[in-house]
């Protein structure tokens, strides 16, 4: 069970494949309201899977919870960056000259810091069989309230 093919096959006692494992990198993506603050909550999920060709994302942001943290940032320039952020990830044309690059520059760009209002967590690393399914299980766990 090596992961240098970054993918696994399980199998079942007797032979046959159960389902082949693929390795996968996600971020998530914080708003951060008031950066002097340092008070941030999470938006977003992208996930980033090469052996399974697949990169998604996932956002929603709340904007009662925005409005209650009384920051800085505008929420309206808030919600256009993560649209934007979003058509990235997808290769949507919406997402200008970014969107066309090919998924896994994508991903980099979306998991590198470049906007104070809005912030990617560290890579996490992970496998599954299914990496939609997982983005939707990462995106409820870690997002949705």
């Amino acid at each position: 069970m090596s992961m240098s093919g970054r993918s696994i096959r399980i199998g079942r006692p007797g032979g046959g494949v159960v389902s082949e494992m693929r390795q996968y990198i996600y971020t998530m993506l914080r708003v951060v309201s008031d950066i002097e603050r340092g008070e941030q909550f999470n938006v977003g999920v992208v996930l980033f899977s090469r052996p399974a060709a697949f990169i998604g994302a996932r956002i929603s942001c709340d904007t009662a919870l925005f409005e209650a943290m009384k920051g800085t940032a505008c929420l309206d320039d808030v919600l256009d960056r993560l649209g934007v952020l979003e058509a990235i990830a997808h290769g949507e044309v919406t997402g200008g000259p970014l969107a066309l690059l090919d998924a896994s520059e994508r991903f980099h760009f979306l998991a590198a810091p470049t906007s104070t209002a809005i912030q990617p967590s560290p890579v996490h690393t992970g496998i599954s069989s299914d990496p939609r399914a997982t983005l939707d299980r990462l995106f409820t766990r870690l997002v949705l309230r």
